[in-house]
């Protein structure tokens, strides 16, 4: 039967050298005030320290809470950092910009997935999930510093063919959260809207011979519980932290609690914000007519989650099937802050079933953000210079999905404006920084993997659309008002391939008005 403890005492629980793991996306699943404890318990006596943290996705708000809570404490509480994205925590990302912690970044579908070999007493995960990206150990093995020497990764040969193998690891201590407790410790996620990864993390941690300790909002009287809606057993549990204030358990990073996220109500599609005609809106509209009657889809953070809106505003939620990679079916997938979430989801799974769909090709088409591409249809989205963020799922999604439609803004930073169905241009703020470079800093998305493949691979952002043809970054429409040699080519380090058959970008997604959904969905 679980203990009933304070965030104080869990701390001391925890042994110096110890791998920790946490489950879950943004807020969701961050048991925040076991992570202040900690960190202040280090500050206090030096205690617990030297930790390597695991953890499948970003965890925190972007300001002062989630994991970045653990770098406040400075250089020794932390000294290894395992995630999917690390962008979140800035007091964590800083020291391993300093060098002052080893941190590798690995597909956000391959960590979720690897508690269940863990807790399985396998070896590990095989996959082909990361071959010619960044995690790559011919490329670099997910190493985002200098400091970082472990080799977590390696390519292997099975049945002729090439994969990577992620190597187990001894889980010793799981920090999870979730709604409530029951007196005997048995979870469930009633107010959250996700179901994360929190079941495999406590496997693991107990079949290593750790310890399992999960923050709740409430507690509840035993026999109380659905048994159906407990998603972590008692029998896993053996500490539980009842929260003392409520910012200790945010649904999502930028809401305490939504109703519909949870599935606890269904909310009026009209009360989904609506985009102002823009640059951005021109993208997602031109995303958005990539879609299909009946696809099943996901949606990247930034521009892309605004597709949703589009599809909404359109009124064509029914027609097809949005999915967020946290484990929702359904609805219509959130934007930040609330990535991850979505408004009326149809069903809710786990979050590694969610990528066990996506990693066997279940996705017919993905809309994904990107920083950099280059002459080779490569995309980066995780490492500019000194700004590391990490992959989160998209080599899972962009390596897997049948039809990948990348989408961004042209520009670093530009002026413009849509007047009279034209984009104008104002002024080029990017100081010179280009991204659309010869070789990007860092592979997130492998173009000579998708052209070996013959990958369905689209481009899209304000000004032009690009296919990868041949393995050719090729020009084949321009928006109505942009000359393609001065605000294309010009602005790119290498010069793409012009199809012979290059059109105008559909004019009407430039005027205030559009419909162009219908002729997608008929």
């Amino acid at each position: 039967m679980a203990k009933f403890i304070t965030a104080q005492e869990a701390a001391k629980l925890i042994p110096d050298g110890a791998t920790c793991a946490v489950a879950g996306m943004g807020l969701t699943g961050w048991p925040e005030e076991i992570g202040c404890a900690i960190r202040d318990s280090f500050k206090e006596t030096g205690h617990p320290c030297n930790l390597n943290m695991k953890q499948g996705c970003a965890m925190g708000d972007w300001k002062t809470r989630g994991i970045t809570v653990l770098g406040e404490a400075g250089e020794g509480l932390v000294t290894k950092w395992s995630a999917a994205h690390i962008g979140s925590a800035f007091a964590l990302n800083d020291l391993v910009r300093a060098n002052k912690i080893q941190c590798h970044c690995l597909p956000q579908g391959v960590i979720v997935n690897l508690w269940r070999e863990i807790a399985a007493h396998r070896p590990g995960l095989i996959t082909k999930i990361g071959l010619g990206t960044f995690v790559d150990p011919r490329v670099n093995g997910g190493k985002m510093n200098d400091c970082t020497t472990d080799e977590l990764v390696e390519v292997i040969n099975f049945q002729g063919e090439e994969y990577l193998f992620y190597k187990s690891f001894k889980l010793d201590v799981a920090l999870l959260r979730g709604t409530i407790a029951d007196e005997n410790g048995n979870i469930t996620y009633t107010n959250d809207g996700a179901i994360i990864e929190g079941l495999s993390v406590a496997e693991a941690a107990k079949n290593s011979g750790g310890i399992v300790i999960v923050q709740v909002q409430y507690k509840a009287k035993k026999g109380t519980l659905h048994p159906k809606e407990v998603k972590i057993p008692g029998a896993l549990v053996d500490y539980v932290v009842v929260a003392t204030y409520p910012e200790a358990c945010w649904q999502t990073e930028g809401t305490y609690y939504n109703p519909s996220f949870a599935g606890n109500i269904k909310c009026p599609t009209d009360s989904i914000p609506v985009l102002p005609l823009s640059d951005r809106k021109v993208i997602c509209r031109r995303a958005a007519m990539e879609l299909k009657k009946g696809a099943i889809i996901n949606l990247g953070v930034g521009i892309p989650a605004d597709v949703a809106s589009i599809v909404a505003e359109a009124g064509y939620t029914d027609d097809v099937m949005m999915t967020a990679e946290i484990g929702n079916f359904g609805g219509v997938p959130a934007a930040l802050p609330n990535f991850g979430s979505s408004y009326n989801p149809e069903a809710t799974i786990e979050h590694n079933a969610m990528f066990d769909f996506y990693d066997g090709g279940g996705v017919d088409v993905a809309v994904l953000g990107f920083g950099e591409s280059d002459q080779y249809g490569n995309v980066n989205a995780s490492k500019f210079g000194p700004r590391l963020a990490g992959p989160g799922g998209f080599i899972n999604i962009s390596q897997t999905a049948k039809k990948v439609v990348f989408a961004a803004n042209f520009c670093v930073k530009a002026k413009q404006h849509i007047e009279n169905g034209k984009l104008v241009i104002d002024e080029d703020l990017s100081n010179g920084k280009k991204k659309w470079l010869k070789d990007v800093d860092q592979i997130t998305f492998s173009g000579k993997y998708a052209a070996e493949n013959n990958m369905e691979i689209i481009y899209i952002t304000e000004r032009c659309v690009f296919r990868l043809i041949d393995g050719k970054m090729t020009i084949v429409e321009v928006a109505p008002g942009i000359d393609v040699q001065k605000d294309v080519i010009d602005l790119m380090e290498y010069k793409p391939e012009i199809a012979k058959d290059c059109k105008s970008m559909p004019p009407e997604i430039f005027e205030e008005e559009w419909n162009g959904l219908d002729k997608v969905f008929q």
